[in-house]
């Protein structure tokens, strides 16, 4: 049977930008199974919803592959000031809820963050009896918590918008166990919670790639990649103490690159450029593909998080992923499940958050060993074919949300099978 399906990511964005791709494999993965998918999505930095004719009334639509895109004019991105955030997530928000409820949709797919993604799925439930799977990407409001700087209204009001999600939603996909477990938490029955992480592109990201190094880069160098945000969250500062270290010891055969935008590189840049960090190196954000050449011309792939204790559990990082699909040993310096993750191939080096010494020793090792850099390398690739290839997550959540468009009004969707770790 096909399925009418609104598929509801504000910061959705298709492989040519710089940002995640997993909401555009997911909806390709519906269409692929015969399902009519919608995307709605508002413009967000750094990512590419493939549309380019003009916008009219606030929004423009057309084709993305086999699924229908509705991009809405609502500008958002991590540099924003909180209000101006907020007023954007509120704007996708009441933009998302008129289509949700002028055109008949069999199921919602509300994919958070931002948490206000749930707003229109909430009342098309109530107005219009429509079955929604409520996706958290990051817990909310449990790591705004966590991270501090959030008022305490704000707080409660997010706390009660999770909670009613997570008890009306038909069923709830989880990034990691430790999402999943907030899910429960907050009242969801534990049959109708699903963990499906962020799994790796095997076509974008591997040996078949041709490599691509910045001209800063040496013959000679090995280059340690760091692609993603450069926000309060991600703690780059500890890499550019890292740096500092190499550099005193005169360590010259490691070159470190990083790729990507956000509120703290003005910072970032400014630092490095004061303290003559000269072997490092920043890029522009880059479409995913040329992620893929930049990972294959480098050596070794970083994960890095700010010193919060709620990130060992609460994250399934896209980073992490991109590194072990491109066959590179991943340094990262979060415990918990990321380190469990490179600990098991071994596939790479965990150390302590907030260890700058640490993350240097486990970068110099990597850069004066070839042999092990291959070995885990090696490994790494093994884990991304076997148990993270992105194709065979994405036939689960299908049958996910199959299973919940099947489900009567108010009865949990059921699915047999164990969960992906």
């Amino acid at each position: 049977m096909t399925l009418h399906i609104l598929y509801l990511h504000q910061h959705y964005s298709s492989p040519a930008g710089s940002t995640a791709t997993r909401s555009h494999g997911l909806a390709q993965a519906l269409a692929a199974r015969g399902h009519a998918a919608t995307l709605a999505c508002g413009r967000y930095d750094g990512a590419e919803s493939g549309l380019d004719g003009p916008f009219r009334r606030g929004r423009r639509e057309g084709r993305a592959g086999s699924i229908r895109v509705v991009e809405f004019d609502i500008a958002c991105s991590n540099a924003m000031g909180l209000p101006a955030r907020a007023a954007a997530f509120l704007r996708y928000a009441a933009a998302a809820t008129r289509l949700a409820l002028t055109r008949r949709f069999d199921l919602i797919v509300a994919s958070s963050t931002p948490l206000t993604v749930a707003l229109p799925a909430l009342a098309a439930r109530a107005l219009r009896d429509t079955p929604f799977v409520f996706e958290i990407r990051d817990p909310w409001p449990e790591l705004p918590r966590a991270m501090g700087g959030v008022p305490g209204p704000l707080l409660g009001a997010m706390d009660r918008l999770a909670t009613a999600a997570c008890g009306r939603a038909a069923a709830v996909v989880a990034l990691s166990d430790g999402m999943a477990a907030t899910a429960v938490a907050r009242g969801a029955e534990p049959e109708r919670v699903h963990v499906l992480p962020n799994g790796c592109d095997l076509d974008l990201f591997g040996p078949h790639i041709a490599p691509w190094r910045p001209e800063q880069a040496g013959s000679q160098e090995c280059v340690a990649l760091y692609a993603g945000a450069h926000g309060r969250a991600n703690g780059l500062g500890v890499l550019l103490d890292a740096a500092a270290i190499l550099r005193a010891q005169g360590e010259a055969r490691l070159r470190l690159v990083l790729v990507g935008d956000g509120s703290e590189k003005p910072a970032l840049v400014a630092r490095a450029r004061q303290e003559g960090l000269d072997n490092v190196t920043f890029l522009d954000p880059m479409p995913r593909a040329a992620i893929g050449a930049l990972h294959a011309g480098s050596q070794i792939a970083l994960h890095l998080l700010a010193n919060v204790p709620a990130f060992a559990e609460w994250t399934s990082p896209n980073k992490l992923m991109d590194g072990l699909a491109a066959g590179r040993p991943v340094v990262t310096n979060q415990p918990g499940r990321t380190a469990r993750i490179v600990e098991s191939g071994p596939s790479g080096i965990a150390v302590q958050p907030g260890d700058p010494a640490a993350l240097a020793a486990a970068l110099r090792r990597l850069a004066t060993n070839a042999a092990l850099r291959a070995a885990m390398g090696e490994a790494a690739r093994r884990q991304a074919e076997a148990r993270w290839d992105r194709r065979l997550l994405a036939t689960r959540f299908c049958a996910v949300v199959e299973a919940a468009a099947r489900s009567p009004a108010g009865v949990p969707a059921r699915l047999g099978g164990a969960a992906l770790p």
